[in-house]
């Protein structure tokens, strides 16, 4: 899957798996793949809200890169973290060490369990605001709406 324009400024740079067939073990299944989904918001400020899978970094990382360099975003909104979700993280904060991960407190202690990091975080709660520049994100936790 290529980096997708989904209006002005926000991207789709997600990626398809189409061999995945199981998840959570064999809770969920599928025939035909699945997509582990991420987004870039293009402003004053760049935001990538979650990466994808690791396997699948370096076509995020190519994703991203057809739109703006990895090393300029600002922030990684880490959603929940799964490694379906954040298994690329590592390797993006490489790229950018200078981004801030933004999440939940609970987001927070799941990726240092998994992944042992000195990144710059910040704990997000319901309410709280981050102006990108003309875009404004709003957080809202929703705690097990499918994970951490």
């Amino acid at each position: 899957m290529s980096a997708k324009k989904i209006l002005p400024d926000i991207y789709s740079v997600g990626v398809v798996d189409w061999n995945v067939r199981n998840f959570h073990g064999r809770t969920y299944t599928t025939k035909r793949g699945s997509t582990y989904n991420a987004y870039l918001i293009i402003d004053e400020k760049i935001a990538l809200v979650d990466t994808v899978y690791g396997p699948f970094r370096d076509e995020l990382i190519e994703n991203i890169g057809k739109i703006v360099p990895v090393e300029k975003i600002d922030y990684v909104i880490a959603n929940h973290v799964e490694i379906d979700h954040s298994g690329a993280l590592p390797a993006i904060m490489k790229l950018c060490p200078k981004a801030k991960v933004l999440g939940t407190q609970k987001c927070k202690e799941g990726l240092y369990k998994y992944y042992y990091s000195n990144w710059d975080f910040q704990v997000v709660h319901t309410g709280d605001k981050i102006k990108l520049g003309k875009r404004t994100l709003t957080f809202i936790e929703a705690p097990m709406i499918h994970w951490p």
